[in-house]
Order: C-alpha cells, then sequence, then structure tokens
C-alpha cells in the first residue's frame, strides 16, 4: 500500500472506547480536527498549573527561594520548564493546523497572556545568570527552538507577534548551542533528557529554517564527530526502564537530517543493517504503571520511535516496511493520552502531536 493509501485509509483510535488489545493493533493514524480538539485539553490543562512543579534549578542564595511563576513568568506550568515548553508549542502548532478547533480561542487568549515581552525578557534574565548556564541543556533549549520555529510558521498576526516577543530567548539560546557544543567532547547516549541527538535534531530544523549557518555548520560537524563511525546500534538493550526517547532511532533522525542521502544510507546501512529487514520486528515499550512519572517515559519513547521511523520511510521508499512498526508504537501508546494521569498528560501530548505530523507528511 503507498504512503497515499495509507493515510487515506486511516482508522483512528478513540480515546477510552477501546481495550489494549485493540489499541496495540497495527492501525495506522493521522492528526485530524476531532482529535485536535482532544489533544489540546492536554496544554491548555497544564500551561497555567503552577503546581506540582520540578524546579530543576541551582540556588545560588536564599534570594533564590522564589515561586516558580517568578522565575519563570511564561513557562511555570506543566510540571517543569521544559514540558511547559512543549505545551505552549503543542498549543500553537494545533492552532496553525485546526484554527477552528473547539477551544481556540481560549488558546490564544493563554498564548497572548504569557508569552509577552516582558514575561520573555525575565525568563531571559534567568537563563543569563552565570549559575543557570546549563539550566535545560539541551532538551529544553531544543524545544525552545521548536516553539519558536513553530510560531515564526505561524502566519496570523498573533503568531508574529508572539514569535518576536520569544525571540530574545531563542537567540540566547542559540548562543548556548554554540558556546556549549565545541566544549562537549562526548554525547550522551541515554534516553532522557540530556540525549545528545534529541538536542541537536530541532535546533538544526531551526537553523535551516531560519537561515542560520552557524549554527547548522556547528550542528552538522558536531554530530559527524560524535556519531559518524557508529556502527551497529544494541536497539535490543532498549529501552532502558525509564527511556521516553530511542538513543538508536533519535541518531539515526539527526544523521538524516545533516548527511546527503548518498552519506547517509551507507551509514545506515552500518549503523541498523538490521531496519533493511521486511520482516524487522521492534516490540513497544511497555508501561506497567502510569501513575508514575518515570514508568510512563516508556510512552514516550513509543512516540520517539515512531517520528522518526516515519521520517524515515517519508524519504526512503525502501524503507517503507518500517511503518507499520512505527503505527504499532502509536497504537500502543495514544488512546492513554487524555484521562490519563498528570504524570503522563503534562507532557505527552506533544509527543503524540509530533509522531502524527511525521505520519502524515
Amino acid at each position: 500500500m503507498n504512503k497515499r493509501a495509507i493515510i487515506s485509509s486511516v482508522v483512528f483510535l478513540s480515546f477510552g472506547l477501546f481495550s489494549q488489545a485493540q489499541a496495540a493493533s497495527d492501525t495506522a493514524h493521522s492528526l485530524t480536527l476531532e482529535e485536535a480538539d482532544k489533544l489540546v485539553a492536554l496544554p491548555l490543562h497544564c500551561v497555567e498549573t503552577p503546581y506540582p512543579y520540578k524546579t530543576g534549578i541551582v540556588l545560588g542564595s536564599a534570594a533564590d527561594l522564589k515561586e516558580p511563576s517568578e522565575h519563570h513568568p511564561v513557562f511555570y506550568g506543566c510540571f517543569d520548564w521544559h514540558s511547559a515548553v512543549h505545551g505552549y508549542w503543542s498549543l500553537v502548532t494545533l492552532l496553525q493546523q485546526f484554527p477552528e478547533m473547539e477551544h481556540a480561542d481560549q488558546a490564544r487568549e493563554i498564548l497572548q497572556r504569557n508569552l509577552t515581552a516582558e514575561n520573555v525578557a525575565r525568563e531571559v534574565e534567568f537563563f543569563s545568570k552565570d549559575i543557570n548556564k546549563s539550566f535545560e541543556r539541551t532538551y529544553g533549549w531544543a524545544w525552545l527552538l521548536k516553539l519558536s520555529d513553530e510560531l515564526h510558521a505561524w502566519q496570523e498576526p498573533l503568531g508574529q507577534e508572539l514569535a518576536t516577543n520569544l525571540q530574545p530567548l531563542a537567540d540566547l539560546i542559540i548562543e548556548r548551542y554554540v558556546n556549549f557544543l565545541p566544549q562537549l567532547l562526548y554525547p550522551v547516549r541515554v534516553g532522557e533528557h540530556t540525549n545528545t541527538a534529541f538536542g541537536l535534531s530541532f535546533a538544526y530544523d531551526y537553523a535551516v529554517n531560519h537561515q542560520r549557518p552557524e549554527l547548522q555548520q556547528l550542528i552538522t560537524e558536531r554530530a559527524k564527530d560524535y556519531f559518524l563511525d557508529d556502527t551497529n546500534c544494541p536497539i535490543s538493550w532498549e529501552p532502558s526502564g525509564y527511556d521516553f526517547i530511542s538513543p538508536c532511532l533519535e541518531e539515526i533522525g539527526l544523521m538524516q537530517r545533516v548527511l546527503p542521502k548518498d552519506e547517509f544510507l551507507p551509514w545506515l546501512v552500518e549503523f541498523m543493517p538490521q531496519l533493511a529487514d521486511k520482516n524487522y520486528s521492534l516490540e513497544v515499550g511497555r508501561v506497567s504503571d502510569r501513575s508514575d512519572g518515570k514508568l510512563v517515559h516508556l510512552d514516550g519513547l513509543n512516540f520517539s520511535r515512531a517520528w522518526n521511523l516515519y521520517a524515515l520511510t517519508n524519504e526512503y521508499p525502501q524503507y517503507a516496511h518500517l511503518r507499520a512498526i512505527a503505527d504499532k508504537h502509536i497504537a500502543y501508546s495514544y488512546p492513554n493520552l487524555v484521562g490519563d494521569s498528570y504524570e503522563g498528560g503534562h507532557w505527552l501530548g506533544s509527543f503524540a502531536i509530533q509522531a502524527l505530523n511525521q505520519a502524515k507528511h
């Protein structure tokens, strides 16, 4: 079945109406208005919810003992800073694709209320302190640039206004990347926030979309330094207990971005030769307790695997058989998003949106 046929034959699982056995089927997925109306509830619920909140900051003195909203007047919700950032990204992405959403006006009001130039200036002030130089490195940095990228792409006047407001923080994050990457001698290959391949992928997209050649060239060079000689990625070691991104497949996603086709395909054959096998299979990451903030990470792993596999199949038809694996990973985790514990609900919607957007390309 070709890509158009797959997309046109989408049968979407409705939230809460299917058993786990049905959810684990190989049903294909796509982002629709009906699903957008459901997914938008997740960031709407969390971006202005101040507690519970995990600060992640280093205290320089007693003066730093403040409400999270004082440190982060924009990104104080959704349990932690980076989740708040991709919560805003979810709002912008869904508004851009489905301006007729049921709660579109509420989403616009939240964006306009919080993403002000004054609030962003206070975020910049926080990042500018030496003690916060490594704050959210590089996971939160990557999502901030992705949010900025999405705002710039949003052609509504509100989108352009908010993109302008956020730009000083985006510029600071770019500066952070440029200063940090030459100092990072070895990549981080874990399946959580500090993963280097993930941290570079969204930043690379931003550099390309906004013609930032210095950042694009630096990421390309460092990606090659880190990963060009990698072979036989041990994906059988995945998942680790708390993975929410796939170390092997995120590396593929980055190298697909930075290498030309005539270099990427030979690299991929050496890196994961089993992917060329038409009968290749990959079991989903299974979650035993979705009320546990760490164990629910594995739903994120499933979405991470899916978006990287979709990206690969979209560009390289010889890997089209991997699309069914991506579908299976989404089918397992997607039905649990709405109505789930806050431990997953505060962030997993954005991962689902990223995966579904890759699925439809």
